[in-house]
């Protein structure tokens, strides 16, 4: 039976874009094509792999296109003979041109993974969690040539907990962005609603994520590294340094304990956790990962090593 919805073109690369394809697919929305990133080498063979994205059309039995640009005019006539009311663009990871944008008859739409003009760019999870900020969201906006400043349909608001992870915000912002597509896009489809142009007070850019941000800075209080080790997991995953070895450091909570002792010492060592002199305040490791060992507990990296007297860093 030919579905009542418009033919749209999805666009999406990483894990964060699967569940808005999977829940416009689910409410009956066809696909004309999935755009998405070309596979790339990972894993210890460095075999191409695709994307999550374009494996979860793949399974749908869906069209999939991976240009390396969309300025190529070919690319661009394919795009645009597929006919399609709206492109939905969810971390697709290559910039539009203005002829794309303009392609579909209602424009483009992007999923948002924070409260702009707040953290606008590549990290916006990430960098939220590393500045402190107690709450986040998602937003559906119309793209327009800026980075992240198109005007806004909706959005949808979440608290940031004490103890949450880059990925478990991922997760529930990805679910969250899917949930706020489904209830939004019937309105955006039927033009009856007007995005917004967003406020112009509290823009600021979230830069991509690098590996040398992961290396632990002791002279910082407990609060700061205990929120960069929480904002790069599960990747960069914040690192440090213990002799000659380069410890990952997975969990952690800041701890009361005052000491007199330099950034890095290590105060106590026991099942607890490996209690840890900052700049001000104390940490307490929970989980760590030794060089070529799994992530453990603290309990358990100690039943191999004695580590009183040592200083991280």
């Amino acid at each position: 039976m030919p579905s009542s919805h418009p033919p749209l073109l999805f666009a999406g690369t990483p894990e964060f874009a699967v569940p808005a394809l999977k829940a416009l697919l689910a409410a009956g929305y066809p696909i004309a094509a999935v755009y998405t990133q070309p596979d790339r080498p990972a894993g210890r063979g460095r075999k191409p792999q695709p994307s999550p994205v374009k494996q979860a059309a793949l399974d749908a039995g869906l069209a999939v296109e991976q240009p390396e640009t969309l300025k190529d005019q070919a690319v661009r006539e394919r795009l645009s003979d597929y006919g399609a009311q709206l492109m939905v663009v969810i971390a697709y990871g290559l910039l539009l041109p203005s002829a794309v944008l303009a392609a579909p008859r209602l424009g483009c739409l992007n999923i948002h993974a924070s409260l702009l003009p707040r953290w606008r760019g590549a990290a916006p999870i990430q960098r939220a969690i590393l500045a402190g900020d107690s709450r986040t969201g998602v937003e559906l906006m119309q793209m327009e040539r800026g980075l992240d400043t198109g005007p806004i349909f909706a959005r949808r608001e979440t608290d940031i907990g004490p103890t949450e992870t880059g990925r478990s915000l991922h997760d529930r912002l990805a679910t969250l962005g899917a949930e706020l597509l489904i209830d939004t896009l019937p309105a955006i489809l039927a033009e009856q609603i007007v995005p917004q142009p967003q406020p112009q007070e509290g823009a600021c850019y979230a830069h991509k994520l690098t590996k040398d941000e992961a290396l632990i800075d002791w002279t910082q209080s407990a609060a700061e590294i205990d929120r960069r080790i929480r904002a790069f997991n599960p990747w960069p995953v914040a690192q440090t340094q213990l002799g000659e070895e380069t410890i990952r450091l997975w969990a952690a909570a800041p701890d009361a304990h005052n000491s007199p002792e330099p950034p890095g010492a290590v105060l106590s060592a026991d099942k607890s956790g490996i209690l840890v002199a900052t700049g001000d305040g104390a940490l307490r490791i929970g989980e760590l990962q030794p060089p070529g060992k799994r992530a453990m507990s603290a309990a358990d990296f100690l039943n191999a090593r004695q580590i009183h007297g040592a200083r991280f860093g």
